[in-house]
This record gives structure tokens, C-alpha cells and sequence, in this order.
């Protein structure tokens, strides 16, 4: 197999140029199921806040299927359901319909957290994850702490105690109460917009957690989300269903920046990577989204 390498040509020219993001630490928050139409109808007060602060889009997508699984793997691998072989929620390390183009050092499609740890072994690293299905698509080695919680509010409970007693490089949070909400009662339900409501109030949390851990100033957030949804339901073929928030915020990220650039949710994984200045593996597909952050 003949691998291309144009993207880590890419990241050594930034790298020469002096162009690096100005981090010590990274938080994603994932929400499945959070719409660009559930951040601009309910209220999320904090998200506008990080939109007004940071970098955004409300027309990042995700990929065919707009199934959970590929989404979340999509995200964290830097490639496609064509290149890590995660075509849906039935997809298991041992059992899948696609072989994946390459393996990490866990067996399976090398993720961010995987990379992250070859590389900077002195990293901390922790997953919390609302989702129990979530754990099986990253290397569970690759992490100093993997855990489940019972809801979103054990969740961010769990991963906010994590970061104050440890201040971890990359802290990754997935709630699924919004994808909850759209299954049980629909999107762009009153029920619906309430879920993205208790979201934004999660992420208020945190940013009040990181300034209580004294790293605020000096930690990259992004939210993001996996899919969106058509009444109760998703992974069809459909704007609603594709489209994806993307909102980052922190130093050395573009204040008030409304990103032109085109997103994808496998452009994530790369952007951590050039965040935590880790080279991009090989397989990947995604880029990274340059234009979020400030030039030098």
C-alpha cells in the first residue's frame, strides 16, 4: 500500500513557520445528538459566549451513517467509515464488515488518544463517557482513566474531580442525554430544546471547573457533537441528520471567528494532534482547521 504524506509535510512547514497553538491542555465536549439548530434555538447562553470568545461553526458534518458509533470514531481516528472500518453501532474490535486500512498499537484504527500516549508517554490523559458503547473505540491502554458515568451529570462530575486533582493534557467528555431526548421525544421538541439547555449548563461547569483548577487560561475547549437528528430519529441522508456544531475556544484561538473553512468531524482528531503537537498519523484524512487560530 503506497501511504500518502502530504498532511505531516503540512504540519512541519507550520511548525517552521513558528505557527503552534498556544495550549498546555485540551477538553473536548461531545454531545450526541446536539443540532446547530438545538445551539441556536434553545438556550445556550455559554455556547454564544464561546462563539462570541472563540472559533465556531454551526455546518461542521459528520458522516454517512449518522450513526453514533461511526461519528464518535470518525472524530477521534482523523478519518472515515472507508479508512477505520466503523460503519455502525453494531461495530465491535472482532467483528466488523471492513477491515481497517491500518492498526495502532491497540489493534484497531490508531485514534488520537493512542498517538497522544506513543508520543508524549508523559501525558495524562482521561475519558469520561455518558455512553457505555463509547469505550470500545479507543485503546483503553492508550489512557489513564477511562470511566463510565451515570448520566451526563456523573459524567462531567467525574471528568471536572479528574481535572482539578490531576490537570490532565487531554480530558475527553461524552454526554448522550440530548440524543436521549431526540429519540424520546423528538427534535425541535420543547424536550429537546431542554436537553441542549442542561447542555449548555454542563459546559458552563467545566469552564468554571477549569478556572477553579487554575489552568483557564491555558486550556483549548471545543464542543462538538456526533449527529443531529430528523424527529425521533438519525442516520439518514439529511442536513439535519449530517450537520455538526464545532466551537472551540482558548488561547491562541481566533476571537469572534466564524470559520469559512469546511469542517469535518475527522478534522478533529488532527486539530487535538497539531493542539498537543502530535504528528498526525499516516491513515488519516482529516486536516487541520487552521483558520480557528490566531497567526503569528
Amino acid at each position: 500500500m503506497t501511504v500518502k504524506k502530504p498532511l505531516n509535510s503540512f504540519i512541519l512547514l507550520l511548525a517552521a513557520a513558528g505557527a503552534t497553538a498556544a495550549a498546555d491542555h485540551v477538553v473536548i465536549l461531545g454531545f450526541d445528538g446536539l443540532s446547530p439548530n438545538g445551539v441556536q434555538t434553545a438556550s445556550t447562553p455559554v455556547l454564544h459566549d464561546m462563539m462570541r470568545r472563540g472559533a465556531y461553526t454551526l455546518h461542521a458534518r459528520g458522516v454517512i451513517p449518522t450513526d453514533s458509533s461511526p461519528n464518535w470514531a470518525s472524530m477521534i481516528m482523523g478519518a472515515g467509515p472507508a479508512e477505520h472500518g466503523v460503519t455502525s453501532n453494531d461495530w465491535q474490535p472482532n467483528k466488523f464488515d471492513i477491515t481497517p486500512i491500518c492498526t495502532g498499537d491497540g489493534g484497531i484504527f490508531p485514534t488520537i488518544f493512542g498517538l497522544t500516549r506513543k508520543q508524549k508517554p508523559a501525558s495524562t490523559i482521561g475519558v469520561f463517557h455518558d455512553w457505555d458503547g463509547f469505550a470500545r473505540l479507543l485503546e483503553g491502554k492508550a489512557v489513564d482513566v477511562l470511566k463510565h458515568g451515570n448520566g451526563p451529570d456523573e459524567t462531567i462530575d467525574l471528568a471536572i474531580a479528574y481535572i482539578k486533582e490531576r490537570k490532565p493534557t487531554f480530558t475527553f467528555v461524552h454526554c448522550d442525554h440530548v440524543d436521549h431526548a431526540g429519540h424520546e421525544f423528538g427534535h425541535g421538541t420543547p424536550q429537546y430544546y431542554d436537553a441542549v439547555a442542561k447542555a449548555d449548563a454542563l459546559v458552563g461547569r467545566m469552564l468554571a471547573a477549569l478556572k477553579e483548577a487554575g489552568i483557564a487560561d491555558r486550556t483549548i475547549v471545543l464542543v462538538t457533537a456526533d449527529h443531529g437528528g430528523v424527529g425521533k430519529k438519525h442516520g439518514g441522508k439529511t442536513m439535519a441528520e449530517i450537520e455538526i456544531p464545532w466551537i472551540l475556544t482558548g488561547p491562541g484561538v481566533e476571537a469572534g471567528r466564524e470559520l469559512k473553512t469546511p469542517v469535518r468531524t475527522y478534522d478533529t482528531a488532527v486539530t487535538v494532534a497539531y493542539m498537543l503537537g502530535v504528528k498526525p498519523s499516516e491513515c488519516w484524512i482529516g486536516r487541520p482547521v487552521m483558520e480557528a487560530f490566531t497567526s503569528k
